[in-house]
């Protein structure tokens, strides 16, 4: 199966194959000059999907069944008020004042159900709603268990004014057993498809919250969430103020304290079949983000957290002032390419060790996602 490289970014969604030499090449664009926040390869059926963010005119959804040739637009999660809204004065072209109720402003992260579960699909939103459709996008519930849940009033937003969701891991072993992270909210799991939820993340701390909210799972400020395909009980967490690992599916967290760069960063991914081996990308906290003296590399653990590695050959190793973002660092399905992509434009692919990078683009627009595909 031949690789493909999909970057989601602020001016659409790019494709990258490999060429002659192994040199990866630019070989198709979607939705030009239009934001994509993100782009899901269901490996289950080689489909494509594609969120925009079209600010006005609100948030689309894009499905293509070529690898990206063709697209059809297919519904995109929405809140009841939101279905039920009048179109635009066919005159004038404004829109009718919307009717009360929340509306979804981003779809911040897509995830494909179970291997047994084949038309199933995940959605996490601004504001923090989890959406599932049954139908490969065609339609969608909104979680309702998740968003009337009592402590959803002490949610903040950080990035966005309004807590949003941008990780959804699905169990390999049990499709409705699915644990989300929220930013900020906390981490939580349900074991029936959202029928219910239970708050994890105990043991994550929160610095810039008051000493009696600093340890509370509900404010923890997770930026990123990712899990060992083998091992599910081992879940890597990046937040605001550390790196932490569980080892019994998120319930219970311990903060990883070995030397590194820095330990604040936006993006984690695990390996599939190494529970103790996850990358991260460190960068300068707060009002900077930036890459850390001016460097960029990424670190590797290979036992846990007890020690990392940091990697920096192919990166660029001064005046750098690259952040990656949450979905803006991932390793394919078959542990052999990482991908990295930069809010300055840059795109990377590294080796299945992330010693060794490759500069496949620069002078690209803000990427919010970096995707992996695969066709025969």
């Amino acid at each position: 199966m031949a690789q493909v490289l999909h970057a989601a970014t602020r001016k659409g969604l790019l494709t990258y194959r490999p060429g002659k030499g192994g040199a990866w090449r630019l070989d198709g664009t979607a939705f030009l000059g239009e934001p994509v926040s993100a782009a899901l390869h269901d490996a289950r059926d080689g489909t494509l999907y594609a969120a925009l963010d079209l600010g006005h005119f609100g948030v689309k959804l894009h499905r293509s069944e070529d690898g990206g040739a063709n697209w059809t637009e297919v519904a995109a999660p929405a809140f009841a008020e939101e279905k039920d809204r009048p179109p635009p004065d066919p005159m004038s072209g404004e829109w009718p004042p919307k009717k009360e109720g929340p509306s979804v402003a981003l779809i911040w992260t897509l995830a494909p159900g179970g291997a047994d579960r084949p038309g199933r699909i995940w959605a996490g939103t601004v504001p923090g709603g989890l959406f599932r459709s049954e139908d490969r996008g065609e339609s969608w519930q909104l979680v309702e268990s998740l968003w009337n849940e009592p402590s959803r009033p002490k949610w903040m937003g950080v990035v966005y004014d309004q807590a949003g969701m941008h990780s959804v891991l699905v169990d390999p072993r049990d499709s409705d057993r699915v644990t989300v992270a929220i930013s900020t909210g906390g981490v939580w799991r349900t074991e029936d498809a959202g029928g219910s939820w239970t708050l994890f993340g105990n043991g994550m701390r929160n610095e810039y919250m008051p000493p009696d909210k600093m340890r509370d799972p509900l404010s923890q400020d997770v930026h990123r969430m990712a899990a060992c395909a083998v091992r599910p009980e081992t879940v890597w967490v990046q937040h605001h103020n550390g790196i932490f690992r569980s080892e019994d599916g998120g319930l219970n967290f311990t903060e990883i304290e070995a030397e590194a760069p820095s330990r604040f960063g936006f993006t984690v991914a695990a390996h599939p079949k190494k529970p103790k081996t996850a990358w991260f990308v460190p960068a300068v906290k707060d009002q900077y983000r930036v890459a850390v003296d001016g460097r960029m590399v990424v670190t590797r653990t290979d036992d846990g957290g007890e020690s990392f590695r940091a990697f920096s050959d192919g990166l660029p190793q001064e005046n750098c002032f690259d952040l990656v973002y949450r979905h803006g660092l991932e390793l394919d399905g078959a542990a052999a390419h990482l991908a990295m992509g930069s809010t300055t434009g840059n795109l990377w692919v590294g080796s299945e060790d992330g010693a060794k990078w490759a500069h496949v683009a620069g002078f690209l627009p803000p990427i919010y996602q970096v995707s992996w595909g695969a066709e025969a």
